[in-house]
């Protein structure tokens, strides 16, 4: 507990320092010298750097982060009698001591860590310093050098940083931000290279910002507003684009990090809404499905990516969702790295929306930082288009359970507020399933059985692992007739999120789930925590098993009627229905809007044929009809 204190006053030293230089700045009262250097000084003369101090108040991190705030602080301070050539001379003493320690510390290690960015950060920033040009263009090339590795090995070809976490990607960002500012204001050229993957990280942030401006959950992530650094990146790039997820004039530290002529030009430049709208983010294995740019827009994101080590969560497959700017579905956030039960509880996958087997989980950890059992995952195609998109991913996290599980999420978005997710497990064996729905905390969570889902009755349909493809055949001509004599009314679950303006109806479509709510946690802000509502859903199933969920969105009190069925599907040249593990049907209608959904968990076309429901027929795996428009031939989504 002890260094874990040390720590957080060395932290602590670093920020008021800038805090005191600006409003030295603004004032020119030197009373704000006074105290910088009454802080500075005393730090410089009582923490000398020993094996046990560099644990402490000279560990690393802190050595570069001090490069950073310590150099920015110290110019607003320029003009003061009282920063004396003594108190200088100690200070450029103490930088260089700082600057060959981030240098004699470099490793492999630092070249994909978080930790090597910030100390080189820091040690660009004392290179700049310098008054003597030897350092300077010493401190700033080896920097410069390290800078560029770390961003080639550090951010995937999609511009996400390898963590998987929004939090530490925008850390990183900063760093590297704050680089180019440093190299355009000195005329010290860049890489292009560099330049590549700092305008990707820039559009990795556009990509994943909420409608309020926010970073999502992901990882280890708080509830954090990233239109300044979009603003930043704006101003680096002259893109309007970016600048639409920035604000209209900078934010205050970022006036402060680029001047008033570099806020002046931002302020000039035209605002102009992104090219794109849904992103794919494939090298990280993040997919967001957005319907619009404004305030009130929906947005559900999907995760099937690497873990990204300590600062990533057990969140394969989880999804979150913003629903007319609102959070709806959410992460968890992080909560505390103390390695305890409270760290485990933010970072498992029962905190996150996703699927469990037989109770266990398919990462498992081991300390605050390292798992016991990591698991891979299996990326899969998606597709957008102007009236739905798809995406879809999977696990082999519990191939280890008996007759392995693999684990697989398909997603359909029927614009503009309806979500249909498949979750299918495929097994050898029986096994028991949970489902997790963690809502945001500003909402309120019902759950309700009710028997306005019709499932069908047909012979062998009943349970979805009856192996028997040739469940019911139908005379010529008898089609409609035959079935809709063998629907019957089976009781199913719905859940109703109620949040400040934001409502979500969730169809638990599956007869033999059962669903409960229990308390959960969500942690915005660090070592800050708060009770929320989940819903977990339970089947267990032999063989294939699937959940079907469908999720209405929209405002509370204008949301039209809903009414969902679940349908078989047909073989439509052979007149025999498939049973549910091979294949699905959904028909929605919404006011005037009647679609139905077909989902094939299998190859089920042998050897000329084509899948059928409810009149609709067509090819494919995932095929949306559109029956109110006479839509013949559907929309294959996934072939």
């Amino acid at each position: 507990m002890l260094y874990v204190i040390l720590i957080a006053l060395a932290l602590v030293m670093l920020v008021p320092f800038i805090c005191l230089g600006q409003a030295y700045w603004l004032t020119k009262d030197e009373i704000y010298v006074h105290h910088f250097l009454r802080l500075l000084t005393d730090w410089m003369e009582r923490m000398r750097r020993t094996p046990e101090t560099e644990k402490t108040g000279w560990r690393i991190l802190e050595a570069g982060f001090r490069g950073e705030y310590w150099t920015k602080a110290i110019r607003y301070f320029a003009d003061s009698p009282l920063l004396t050539d003594s108190v200088v001379d100690k200070f450029y003493h103490c930088l260089i001591e700082h600057a060959e320690y981030i240098i004699e510390m470099h490793s492999p290690y630092r070249y994909i860590s978080n930790w090597g960015v910030l100390e080189n950060h820091g040690l660009f920033e004392i290179g700049i310093s310098m008054p003597d040009e030897e350092r300077r263009n010493r401190y700033t090339s080896i920097a410069m050098e390290h800078l560029g590795i770390q961003a080639q090995m550090q951010i995937l070809g999609d511009g996400v940083q390898w963590e998987q976490s929004p939090m530490y990607h925008n850390e990183v960002f900063h760093c590297f931000e704050d680089v180019l500012i440093l190299a355009k204001r000195n005329k010290i050229s860049v890489p292009e290279m560099f330049l590549e993957a700092v305008k990707k990280m820039a559009c990795a942030n556009l990509a994943w910002q909420k409608p309020d401006g926010r970073e999502f959950m992901t990882g280890d992530s708080d509830d954090m507003d990233i239109r300044d650094y979009l603003g930043v990146a704006a101003w680096l790039f002259h893109d309007p684009m970016l600048k639409a997820g920035g604000r209209p004039v900078l934010d205050y530290e970022s006036v402060w990090d680029i001047g008033a002529s570099g806020a002046e030009e931002y302020e000039a430049m035209e605002m102009v809404k992104p090219d794109f709208v849904s992103a794919a983010l494939e090298d990280s294995g993040h997919y967001y499905l957005r319907s619009g740019w404004k305030k009130d827009a929906n947005v559900l994101h999907f995760h099937c990516g690497t873990m990204g080590a300590g600062h990533g969560h057990s969140d394969k497959l989880h999804v979150d969702l913003v629903v007319r700017g609102e959070d709806v579905l959410t992460d968890s956030g992080r909560f505390t790295y103390a390695a305890d039960k409270g760290r485990f509880d933010f970072k498992n996958p029962d905190a996150h929306n996703t699927i469990t087997v037989d109770g266990k989980f398919f990462t498992v950890c081991k300390d605050s930082w390292e798992c016991e059992k990591l698991c891979q995952p299996v990326k899969q195609p998606h597709r957008f288009t102007d009236r739905y998109e798809f995406i879809q991913g999977g696990h082999l996290g519990y191939m280890d359970r008996t007759g392995g599980v693999f684990v697989n999420r398909k997603i359909i978005w029927i614009k503009p507020d309806l979500y249909v997710i498949m979750d299918e497990m495929y097994s050898g064996d029986s096994h028991s399933y949970e489902q997790y729905w963690n809502f945001s905390e500003r909402g309120q969570v019902r759950l309700s059985e009710q028997s306005v889902v019709k499932v069908p009755r047909l012979p062998g349909l009943e349970k979805a692992g009856n192996p028997d493809p040739t469940i019911h055949r139908e005379e010529p001509g008898t089609i409609k007739g035959a079935y809709m004599e063998s629907v019957g009314t089976g009781a199913v679950q719905r859940g109703d999120f109620i949040g400040e303006k934001a409502r979500a109806k969730f169809f638990f479509m599956t007869p033999e789930s059962v669903g409960e709510i229990l308390p959960g946690k969500i942690a915005r802000h660090y070592n800050r925590q708060e009770t929320r509502q989940k819903i977990r859903m339970k089947i267990k199933g032999s063989g294939f098993t699937s959940l079907l969920t469908v999720i209405q969105t929209g405002e509370t009190g204008k949301m039209p009627e809903c009414q969902v069925e679940r349908l078989p599907v047909k073989s439509a040249l052979k007149g025999i229905y498939y049973p549910f593990h091979m294949a699905e049907g959904l028909k929605l209608t919404v006011g005037k809007k009647e679609y139905i959904v077909i989902m094939c968990h299998q190859e089920v076309n042998s050897p000329t044929d084509l899948v059928e429901a409810d009149g609709c027929l067509g090819y494919g795996n995932v095929i949306v009809f559109d029956k109110a428009e006479a839509d013949k031939a559907g929309t294959v989504l996934c072939w």
